[in-house]
């Protein structure tokens, strides 16, 4: 056997590895394209493949419920995902730029919806909401009800610090020379900001947006605690008729959200790797002071 100049024969080890590495890239990715496989059978029996056929995506579309579910998770997403990126942006501007007493409290605090789990989150934020509801109960005499208000709020809850983290992120990497060049140029504080922190962390900005949208387009634990009547997400609804047994709706459905959930993921991701630029324009010069 004759091996090409300057390339040396794996070893057995090395082949190990690799052989192990593609198992477990079979292990974990063999369920998502044999769902989304099984989303295209036209049987209605999800063991027993017919026929390719797109019946189910289109009786996806044609079903009210469906879409229903479909409209809150993007009415939540929107809202949720718009006021974290802010409270998220500003929270990390405030640890990586300023100092304040207390700070490093704060920057534990940060991190700490990252690390508890989802069952603990959601019920701490049950007991939150119905406690604030009987204080408003007593003051107003009227309650509250759960609904997309609490989903929305859960999900600004646990969205901040994912967003705060990506922002912070791209801050660290930012050479602070250059907002002390703009302060050099009679810059304010404002228009530093604006024409050079801004867009150079606007990857970062985008980025844990686009993370903070995925998040709450997929989260199931939290909403479903603090989901009222009629409030039913995406994946809540799925998750109910899963329990009453599977069918391929629900593999085209899965499908649909799989497909949205990896777009936004590339898309982020695209975005934290990106780099900004600082714009200079003549519409509104930096005034001296």
């Amino acid at each position: 056997m004759t091996i090409a100049a300057g390339v040396r024969p794996k070893s057995p080890i090395e082949r190990l590895l690799a052989a192990n590495s593609w198992l477990v890239y079979a292990f974990f990715y063999a369920p998502i394209f044999l769902l989304i496989a099984l989303s295209f059978n036209d049987n209605e029996n999800v063991g027993v493949w017919t026929s390719a056929s797109t019946r189910w995506y289109s009786e996806m579309f044609q079903q009210d419920d469906v879409m229903r579910a479909l409209r809150n998770s993007l009415i939540v997403a929107s809202v949720s995902t718009l006021i974290s990126t802010l409270l998220g942006t500003a929270a990390a501007i405030s640890l990586e730029r300023f100092r304040f007493r207390g700070q490093r409290v704060y920057d534990g605090l940060v991190y700490l919806p990252i690390i508890i789990p989802d069952v603990t989150m959601a019920v701490m934020l049950l007991l939150f909401f119905a406690q604030a509801f009987n204080i408003i109960d007593g003051l107003f005499g009227s309650k509250p009800a759960f609904g997309l208000g609490t989903i929305s709020l859960a999900h600004i809850a646990f969205n901040i610090s994912f967003v705060a983290v990506v922002v912070r992120a791209r801050l660290a990497q930012l050479d602070s020379s250059l907002e002390e060049a703009a302060a050099d140029l009679y810059a304010t504080r404002w228009q530093a900001f604006r024409y050079v922190t801004l867009p150079l962390i606007m990857p970062g900005v985008a980025g844990g947006a686009l993370l903070a949208l995925t998040l709450s387009l997929d989260d199931v634990v939290v909403t479903s605690f603090v989901a009222g009547p009629g409030a039913t997400t995406l994946p809540v609804y799925v998750f109910g008729l899963v329990r009453r047994g599977v069918t391929p709706l629900i593999n085209a459905v899965s499908t649909v959200m799989l497909a949205a959930s990896m777009a936004l993921v590339l898309i982020s991701l695209f975005f934290q790797r990106g780099t900004g630029t600082v714009a200079i324009t003549e519409e509104e010069p930096l005034e001296e002071t």
